[in-house]
């Protein structure tokens, strides 16, 4: 019969004394000899300091502060490193000696197994003719990759292991033979040296490799260095890394010598954010780029404008101040750096509060401006400043009839200082006060087996009128009818344009809510205004007095499929605008498609019909392959945009993936790319973790 013994081994073990520990031992039985030995057998558990030991006998000598130690041994540290052996001598601290027939199994992953390992100072594990690999092992038959080495040492406290004369190993199969080796173990999780490698394929740049290597600059700090060779190109990508007390930066950057170009290549993109005490945050990011083609012929980004910004900003509960200042770079054929405009500052301060009468009264004041390099007279040179101010007060009841209702209140001063434009006045001061009230009435009814109903008519009456002079239009260029500006007091996304005159706004929602989870909500609303609209687009559904019919619904279902669509209508059916997506997924698939339809519109540099659809998808085609694939398709022009497929395997030892894209698209400065990509790793080092995949398996 098993019984549980609890001790202190303070008198009987030395070496536990000096680290104040305790031991608890159970066993079947324990025994105390005449030659001071502690006999414990059948069945033993030993645990200490996190550590725990099962064997089947183990012999404390305290002469010679040792334990003997028959097996099958199991051993499991405080890190989760599990040991395996058949018979060993070790001090009681289970930290020094010597284990014979043994294996050591490291974050679940990386198995070594060796012929003996020597246990010493509790931090350095040697093994001696050692076959080293994450895959199952499937009887005497060799694993999908192994490493055998004469020697290994595995140091636990910088988490290290070094190998001497290593062979790499597929199927058996001999591979590359390296004298000396250092690996990272897989529970570490950041350490200098290679990454996985990357071949690369493109009509572009040819066949070339990319070698990635990780240097760590202490806990806080980090480099990656890649080199990509090519025959066409001969680049060094950089991405450096680092954390502070309060904040972290990012800068990630490459330089090309090719032959697409007889000079020099680069790029640059940074980013960082520092929150400064007292609810201040600094945010900035830095984008430049050598050339128009560059970021596309490597595949870095798809960015057709570059923007650079820094903004320092404080939010607090009822208070908000911020300043940012934005540099722009086009990198689109038909634009101009000069005329963008370039450069975008702005600063701008606001304040809540709740006054007597009731409601929340917001007020605030900002200054913008924007900035062409050329001095062309007109909108190819023009300078804005705006000196703005306003406030605004609104409250909302609930009326006896369940009505509810809302009123807002406001005016907005503005002073302009305008530069290089002569249809415009060099100063102009213009005053625009304005309000409105918004009624609702929401029906709910109960359906059967749960199902909820909720029916909402919505009414919107509202006013405004600008008094002065009309500025230049610079930031509320491309505006659009949809359900979040429906009953808005003006639709124009910035602050130079204001709608004006009397409008009514009406809508009605429906939505439906099952009992399992699913939802489905259906809308429609115009808006009808005094006196026709200016400064809206053809194709915004605005430009009207009485606007374009909005139109929009979503579902969503339990098993995670979800479609939202919205569409804007003229008063004869043609239809103005549609949007929409589907996304749906599980466990094995997962589906994203959008589609998007707008009529050609000149005032939106849109010289055509737009109509296209994009998608991306990933399917588990089983335990260990992975299929994904995404796309655009241009419908107006009957072309493909772009297109990519990839193919993964993996199980739980080996990550491969193989993949291959198109862009159809070409410019004056892009032409059209194909690349074709291959990486892999292994499991069981941090450098090419793999762990998760499925286990291989084993066949009789």
């Amino acid at each position: 019969m098993r019984f549980l013994i609890l001790f202190i081994l303070s008198w009987l073990l030395p070496s536990m004394l000096l680290a104040q520990g305790a031991a608890t031992l159970v066993a079947d039985r324990v025994a105390l000899n005449a030659d001071d030995q502690l006999v414990a057998s059948g069945n033993v558990e030993v645990l200490f300091d996190g550590s725990r030991l099962t064997a089947q006998r183990i012999v404390f000598d305290q002469p010679s502060d040792t334990l003997q130690i028959t097996g099958p041994i199991f051993i499991q540290t405080e890190d989760g490193t599990i040991l395996t052996a058949t018979e060993a001598t070790l001090d009681p601290r289970l930290e020094n000696g010597i284990l014979q027939g043994a294996r050591i199994v490291l974050d679940q992953q990386l198995q070594l197994a060796a012929n003996q390992i020597d246990r010493r100072e509790g931090r350095y594990s040697q093994l001696y003719k050692v076959a080293a690999t994450s895959c199952r092992v499937c009887g005497t038959g060799p694993a999908l990759w192994d490493i055998r080495a004469e020697r290994v040492v595995h140091d636990t406290y910088e988490r290290q292991l070094y190998f001497e004369n290593a062979i790499f190993r597929l199927r058996g199969v001999p591979v590359i033979w390296l004298p000396r080796m250092r690996l990272p173990d897989p529970t570490l999780e950041r350490a200098t040296g290679f990454l996985i490698p990357e071949q690369r394929n493109t009509n572009r740049l040819g066949t070339g490799i990319k070698i990635p290597y990780f240097v760590t600059l202490g806990d806080h700090r980090d480099v990656t260095l890649t080199p990509y060779l090519s025959a066409e190109t001969t680049t060094l990508e950089i991405i450096y890394r680092q954390a502070f007390a309060n904040g972290n930066i990012r800068v990630e950057g490459a330089v090309s010598n090719d032959t697409l170009e007889t000079t020099d290549r680069s790029y640059i993109f940074a980013e960082g954010r520092f929150d400064l005490g007292n609810d201040y945050q600094l945010n900035f990011d830095i984008e430049a780029v050598s050339d128009d083609a560059y970021l596309i012929d490597y595949g870095y980004a798809d960015k057709d404008r570059l923007d650079s910004a820094i903004s320092l900003r404080r939010l607090a509960d009822t208070s908000l101040y911020q300043a940012r200042f934005t540099y722009y770079q086009t990198l689109r054929d038909d634009e101009s750096n000069a005329s963008l405009p370039p450069i975008i500052a702005d600063i701008g301060y606001e304040q809540r509060l709740r006054p007597a009468v009731g409601g929340t009264l917001k007020y605030g004041a900002d200054i913008e401006t924007a900035y062409r390099y050329s001095d062309v007279d007109g909108d190819r040179g023009r300078d804005v400043t705006r000196l703005g101010t306003q406030a605004t007060w609104q409250d909302s009841w609930i009326l006896p009839t369940g009505l509810l209702a809302q009123a807002k209140l406001g005016a907005q001063a503005d002073l302009y200082a305008i530069g290089d434009d002569s249809a415009y006045a060099r100063q102009d001061l213009r005053m625009i006060p304005y309000g409105g009230a918004i009624f609702r009435w929401p029906l709910g009814m109960q359906g059967a087996r749960g199902t909820t109903h909720l029916l909402e008519p919505v009414i919107s009456l509202s006013w405004a009128e600008i008094y002065g002079g009309t500025p230049p239009n610079e930031d509320s260029i491309r505006t659009e009818l949809d359900a979040a500006n429906l009953f808005a007091l003006s639709r124009f996304a910035g602050d130079d344009a204001f709608e004006t005159g009397a409008q009514l706004a009406t809508g009605l929602a429906w939505t439906r809510s099952g009992a399992a989870g699913g939802s489905s909500r259906l809308g429609v609303g115009r808006v009808v205004r005094q006196g026709a609209p200016i400064g809206f687009t053809r194709s915004s559904g605005l430009d009207e007095r009485q606007s374009d019919w909005l139109v929009a619904g979503q579902v969503t279902l339990p098993d995670g499929f979800l479609f939202d669509a919205r569409s804007l209508w003229d008063d004869t059916g043609g239809l103005t605008v549609a949007d929409s997506r589907i996304v749906w997924g599980n466990e094995t698939v997962s589906l994203a498609a959008n589609y998007i339809w707008q009529r050609r519109d000149a005032a939106e540099d849109r010289p055509g019909t737009v109509s296209e659809w994009s998608f991306d998808s990933s399917f588990e085609l089983s335990d260990a392959w992975t299929l994904s694939l995404d796309g655009r398709y241009d419908v107006a022009a009957d072309r493909p945009v772009r297109g990519g497929i990839g193919l993964e395997w993996r199980n739980e030892c080996v990550t491969i993936d193989v993949s291959a894209s198109r862009r159809y698209t070409s410019s004056d400065t892009v032409a059209p790319t194909t690349t074709f990509g291959l990486s892999g790793s292994i499991s069981g080092f941090s450098t090419g973790r793999a762990a998760g995949g499925i286990g291989t398996g084993c066949r009789n």
